[in-house]
């Protein structure tokens, strides 16, 4: 498909993205490498399963577990399971490799990862944007996005979300709060930029929204 990044082979595509995550552990500033493996990702799907793979292979043994490099591995995997869902058998892999870090390593930082990023496997369909940058800072502290919404008549609102929470759940909880559930009038997000205004769909991911805003 076309896309605005060119890519070689998906074994040279690989082998690019396990270099990144060598680079990943020393990184002072990791937000920028993470969305752009997570793009790689979105542009070629083939590749979620080998960077699940390889990211488990980092997490599992590591030189000091719990340092630096060891949590931007964590902190990846983690905006990873929020954006794909590796493929059945990748899947039943990682989950055990989840439930050791946990037994291993009970209230550690590792653990506190594994348990979040479980809970989000279980909500993720896929995405239409990778995570902004935003996304990424505050699922690196495993934290909701506050989220913004100008309501005609009223002073804008703002709304904690997850990278799962859609339009239509924010649109309800915003009804709810303008005393408008009584309301015969039908409401929905809608999203304006300098060219166009349209409405958001009901099941559209808000997160993806505040992508395409970046």
């Amino acid at each position: 498909a076309p896309s605005p990044r060119s890519y070689t082979t998906l074994r040279d595509e690989a082998v690019k993205l396990f270099n990144s995550l060598q680079q990943l552990e020393s990184e002072r500033d990791p937000v920028p490498l993470m969305q752009g493996v997570l793009q790689t990702c979105l542009d070629l799907p083939p590749l979620v399963d080998e960077i699940y793979c390889q990211l488990v292979k980092q997490t599992t043994e590591p030189p000091a577990p719990g340092g630096q490099g060891d949590l931007h591995y964590w902190q990846l995997l983690t905006c990873m399971s929020c954006t794909f869902l590796p493929s059945p058998s990748v899947l039943r892999f990682l989950r055990f490799h989840l439930d050791r870090t946990e037994s291993r390593f009970p209230a550690s930082e590792m653990a506190k990862y594994a348990c979040f990023i479980r809970e989000a496997l279980g909500k993720t369909k896929g995405r239409e944007c990778v995570p902004s940058l935003e996304e990424i800072l505050v699922l690196m502290r495993r934290q909701e996005m506050i989220c913004t919404v100008h309501c005609p008549g009223a002073a804008a609102c703002s709304v904690a979300i997850s990278s799962h929470t859609t339009a239509e759940e924010v649109a309800r909880e915003l009804v709810t709060r303008l005393g408008l559930s009584q309301s015969p009038n039908l409401f929905a997000l809608y999203e304006q930029s300098r060219r166009r205004e349209q409405p958001v769909g009901s099941a559209t991911l808000l997160a993806d929204v505040l992508t395409r805003f970046e």
